[in-house]
């Protein structure tokens, strides 16, 4: 008894996985059209858009349903199998990976693009550079005041502006700096990216953490209009820099190399154990126009778009 209703669940699970596959003419998708769930942590909405909707101009009957979600939720609803692909700045760890090995289910990952967490702040607010030690100490509740920062030249309490909890952004400075507790921090979340922004830029004593991507494209007039009015801070490595130089922004020149302290990676994981359009997504990413996207979105690909230069030096070979 006990084997037939463990065959029964598992014949269920497996045409449930089936159904959630097919498109609306109960025919399974493939990578030329079909319509499917994906999932990415806000912070990568602007690129993730230009991505999807690029491919979907290529391709007239694929069709992307994105969810924006704070970073660990998207992976929970991976996990769930509610989303067939995820945008995330990590990759699911042995316990994540063994719940989708228990369902029976496959896990292939690529690694898209260098990302840059970026610290902005007011136009009204002149201190535009800072060091790691110092991010640490802020942190950590040791720096409370902007007047403590290196050539502070501002009075006042530091209020950190994140989008949400369970987001990349704050998981990953968290980690980064080994936080564990935040309790005693003036730390606010503000529901967006774009909202962080919106606050820094009316609040002088504010330090807004945000995705670079929604300020890095310098053909977008969003892009443009959400720039206005905010600093893209310059972070060193060093407590005591050298030169101005060593101060650097979370552009394409800052990230190449990985150059800027605060780079972090952009992952692509899917759970399609077949080929469907997740992975025709996937593939596109990964070549050349993907690349060409990625860097028109100011982040760095991991497969660049070849350019191909013509040199004339005058003189015959």
């Amino acid at each position: 008894m006990k084997r037939s209703i463990a065959g029964l669940f598992v014949a269920s699970l497996v045409l449930f996985n089936l159904v959630g596959c097919t498109s609306s003419n109960g025919e399974l998708d493939n990578p030329r059209q079909g319509t499917i769930t994906i999932a990415s942590d806000e912070s990568f909405k602007p690129l993730v858009n230009a991505l999807t909707n690029a491919y979907e101009g290529i391709y007239p009957n694929a069709h992307f349903k994105v969810d924006y979600k704070p970073e660990q939720e998207a992976i929970r609803q991976l996990l769930q199998d509610s989303a067939r692909v995820i945008f995330s700045t990590r990759q699911l760890n042995e316990k994540e990976l063994e719940i989708i090995k228990q369902q029976k289910g496959s896990q292939k990952f690529q690694h898209i693009a260098t990302d840059g967490l970026a610290l902005v702040v007011s136009k009204a607010n002149t201190d535009s550079l800072i060091t790691m030690p110092e991010i640490k100490a802020i942190l950590e509740g040791k720096i409370t005041d902007w007047s403590q920062l290196k050539g502070g030249n501002q009075k006042g309490l530091i209020t950190l502006v994140f989008d949400n909890a369970n987001a990349s952004n704050l998981n990953f400075i968290l980690k980064k700096f080994e936080i564990k507790d935040i309790q005693r921090l003036r730390i606010i979340s503000s529901g967006s990216n774009e909202k962080v922004i919106e606050d820094v830029r009316a609040n002088p004593l504010h330090l807004g953490f945000i995705g670079v991507n929604w300020i890095s494209d310098g053909h977008s007039l969003a892009s443009e209009e959400l720039s206005k009015g905010i600093f893209v801070m310059g972070v060193a490595t060093k407590a005591t820099p050298d030169s101005l130089s060593e101060y650097i922004q979370p552009f394409q020149g800052g990230l190449e190399f990985k150059r800027y302290p605060l780079h972090r990676d952009l992952y692509i994981i899917s759970r399609e154990g077949y080929s469907g359009l997740g992975g025709g997504l996937m593939t596109y990413i990964a070549r050349d126009v993907g690349g060409l996207i990625i860097q028109k979105m100011g982040l760095l690909p991991t497969v660049p778009y070849p350019r191909e230069l013509e040199i004339t030096t005058g003189k015959n070979f």
